[in-house]
Parts: C-alpha cells; structure tokens; sequence
C-alpha cells in the first residue's frame, strides 16, 4: 500500500501530487485580514449541492513551475485580501504560482508567502482588485466519525470537481514532507485523487475541517482513505504568522 499525496498525477510520498511531482511547502507573510463568509455557514446546509453552491467561488486550481517540472493542485482562499491556503506539496520549489479562483476565475500570478514542509501546508497571496469570499475554518477538535464531508478540487487537472463522503476516522498521524508527524489528521472516504491537494475538505455547514493532502492506496488513485491535515494545524499556522514568529519564505514550519 502506497501513502501519496493528493496533488495531481503520480501519488508520492505522504501528499498527492501532480504526474511530475509537486512538493508543498510554506512561507510567512503579514497579519491576515478579517475572514468573509455567508452568514448562511452559520447553519447547516446539509446538502452536498448547497455546500458546494456556496464555497466553489472560495476554492483555487494551482498551477506550479517546479525544478521538477510542473505540478497542478488545490486551495482556497481564507481571507478576503487574498491569502490563499494549499499544500506545500502543490507549490514546491517554484518561486511563484499561478492560481484561478473560483470557476470563471482568470489566471493569475500568486506570491508564496509561506510554506512548511513540517505541516505540509502554504500560503499564497494574490492582489485582489475586490475583497474575496473566505471560507470559515471549523474546528477540527469537534469532528466526528460519521459525520459527512464534502471536498472541492481539481482532481488530475479537472477543477471545482465535488465528491462527498463521511468522516471515517479522526486523530490519525501523517508525515510532513520532512518527516515530522502531522498528528490529528481526518480520515475520509470522500474521493481524493492527484490534484485534490491543497482543497478543502468542508462539513455540511460548508466550513473547512481540513486540508485534504494525502490518500492510502495501492494503484495510485482513490481507494477511499484519504487524508486531511486538520483546520487546527492551519490555524495554529496563520496564529504564528500574525505573531511574527514564522518569517521569510524560507520558513519550515
């Protein structure tokens, strides 16, 4: 059994990755900005059509230039001034990215402003001309085994795709890039499949529980385990960027 990640092509070490392998990681940035979402995630929405109604303008398709070739996945925007969170996997080593927001979204540049090979997570930032829509992070702490989930991607390049499932297992360990354990991560029988790294794994309120990164399969693509580092482990990043503790695009988590 092969543990990959969830960007787009060949599954690979602990993330699913594009067919030239991506390979995720963080830098630091300025304090974020308050958090837009529809007062509708306020209440549960249920179903997998209102959910996906409601956060596919949120949701990103990443497009890489590594140093070893290019590498497409996920993201989704979690502050109205442009920041945009992914894997570390999905950006690698590239100086910069290239993102559409949303489905009529228009290519654009986007700067790495973080990105950490611990976490396996990173932040981008694009210049918006009008404040975007945000989605909410949940906390992962209150997830439970049953409850539905819904992911957004661009599983092997085809974007805003939705798959759904349930919560199949809570506080599992994955592996960072460097090999540092991401512990609290969701298990998922949702469809994950190269090119779903970086998107957001959403409960019925339409409210990011986590960031889907890394499947459990044999041949490569979904076997119905897949990963998500959790909402916290985001959070818990965007807090030390607010800090000032987490500095330069060098930054390992």
């Amino acid at each position: 059994m092969v543990i990959a990640a969830a960007g787009t092509g060949v599954l690979i070490g602990g993330a699913l990755d594009n067919p030239s392998r991506s390979t995720d990681r963080i830098a630091a940035s300025a304090p974020m900005s308050r958090q837009v979402s529809s007062s509708t995630l306020d209440e549960p929405m249920g179903s997998a059509k209102q959910v996906y109604d409601e956060t596919k303008s949120s949701v990103v398709f990443i497009s890489a230039d590594t140093s070893e070739g290019q590498a497409t996945g996920s993201g989704f925007v979690i502050d109205a001034g442009g920041l945009i969170a992914t894997n570390a996997h999905v950006v690698g080593d590239a100086p910069s990215v290239t993102v559409r927001i949303g489905p009529d979204g228009q290519e654009q540049p986007a700067e790495i402003l973080a990105r950490s090979d611990s976490t396996d997570l990173a932040l981008l930032r694009v210049n918006a001309d009008q404040p975007l829509t945000a989605l909410k992070l949940a906390d992962s702490a209150g997830v439970t085994v049953g409850d539905p989930v819904f992911a957004i991607g661009s599983p092997f390049g085809l974007a805003q795709t939705l798959t759904s499932g349930i919560v199949s297992a809570t506080n599992r360990t994955i592996q960072g890039l460097d090999g540092s354990a991401i512990e609290g991560a969701i298990q998922t029988d949702a469809a994950l499949n190269p090119g779903n790294s970086g998107g957001p794994l959403l409960n019925s309120s339409g409210q990011v529980v986590g960031i889907n990164s890394q499947i459990a399969s044999e041949s490569g693509s979904s076997a119905g385990i897949g990963f998500a580092v959790p909402s916290a482990t985001l959070s818990a990043l965007i807090e030390q960027l607010r800090s000032g503790s987490a500095q330069a695009a060098s930054y390992a988590g």
